[in-house]
């Protein structure tokens, strides 16, 4: 199967079991003979993949050399992003070459942040091996890294130039990754389609692996070409990400999942939401019953008082002023922006925890 999306520059998704093995063929299409690459990887994907995404280059005519991070969000950082500038200037990158993201949404975000900086942009090529990559993160040009301050809140729009979905390595996926992504699908089906949350209510979705991934890349795909810079539109995919976001933070970054604090936010948001006669009752309990199915928290009970969430949603990227746009339901399906100071969410918080 085959996606184009349609950004100012335009860019193919191929979603194919065993795409990795021709990697260097796709690349090929797009790349010119004899170009240098750089492959970033996390210690827990480059031993399963790292050596086939290098072969299958090299046959094609390219250069390929391998960086590996260590796993987990705490390697998204700065420091990191130099590590990985020194990988390109070691592999003598130029602006007609480019880099590879191989891996989950960390890979994918700083691979892209650093093609995004290296020598003021280079492409690059996305080829997750998460769920949550898969589904969400590898398009749409969001790439960046955090800081102590908060997740995410140094970063680019830089779109890939490839993406390349390989059903089959979700088969090596943990579980709990597979958990992961599936509090970004459901997220999905949430603001933009109850075909879908039921399809994922109700069905087993690993049964039919290329529908999930498909269904949930036409959402973001329609999200990101009419509002490829976040302006509108493309903020009702962030439903769950301001108050979870906040969540990862006080957690640390460890301990608490991207998936796991999106699907808590998600709760949170849809009780505020009945609370505040936004959004239809029941709304709240039919959302946690879904994230349960796929064994993922529902609420945070080491974080009750909602002082700090509302300070560190504050700082979150989409706050203009002293506003932060939420993300609201006014039924599964259906979702809209709602702005709210400090005060109002505030009162909305107070409500339910």
């Amino acid at each position: 199967m085959e996606l184009t999306v349609h950004t100012s520059e335009p860019y193919r998704i191929i979603i194919e079991r065993g795409c990795l093995g021709r990697a260097g063929g796709y690349a090929a299409k797009r790349f010119r003979p004899g170009s240098r690459t750089v492959i970033v990887a996390d210690s827990n994907v480059a031993p399963l993949y790292a050596k086939q995404i290098s072969r299958s280059l090299k046959e094609a005519g390219f250069s390929a050399g391998t960086f590996v991070f260590p796993a987990g969000e705490e390697s998204k950082r700065l420091s990191s992003i130099e590590k990985i500038y020194g990988a390109f200037a070691r592999n003598r990158l130029t602006r007609s070459d480019f880099a590879v993201a191989l891996g989950g949404g960390v890979t994918g975000d700083m691979a892209g942040f650093a093609a995004a900086t290296w020598l003021r942009g280079i492409p690059f090529v996305q080829i997750p091996t998460s769920l949550l990559a898969q589904i969400d993160s590898s398009i749409g040009g969001k790439t960046g890294v955090d800081v102590p301050e908060g997740k995410n809140l140094v970063g680019a729009f830089h779109q890939p130039s490839l993406v390349l979905i390989d059903p089959d390595t979700l088969q090596t996926l943990p579980p709990r990754f597979f958990s992961d992504g599936m509090g970004e699908a459901i997220k999905h089906g949430c603001i933009k389609s109850r075909p879908l949350f039921d399809f994922i209510k109700t069905s087993d979705v690993r049964t039919d692996m290329e529908r999930l991934i498909a269904e949930n890349l036409k959402i973001k795909r329609a999200a990101v070409e009419q509002d490829e810079f976040d302006n509108g539109e493309r903020m009702l995919l962030n439903f769950g990400h301001t108050f979870g976001h906040a969540l990862e933070k006080l957690h640390g970054y460890r301990g608490l999942s991207h998936g796991q604090a999106v699907g808590i936010g998600m709760v949170i948001m849809a009780q505020c939401g009945e609370k505040a006669g936004l959004t239809e009752p029941g709304t709240a309990a039919e959302i946690a019953s879904v994230l349960q199915r796929y064994g993922l928290p529902v609420s945070d009970k080491e974080i009750t008082d909602p002082r700090p969430i509302i300070e560190t949603a504050m700082l979150d990227k989409k706050a203009l002023g002293g506003t932060v746009r939420l993300v609201m339901l006014k039924k599964i399906g259906e979702s809209f922006l709602y702005p709210a100071d400090k005060k109002r969410l505030t009162e909305l918080l107070e409500a339910v925890l």
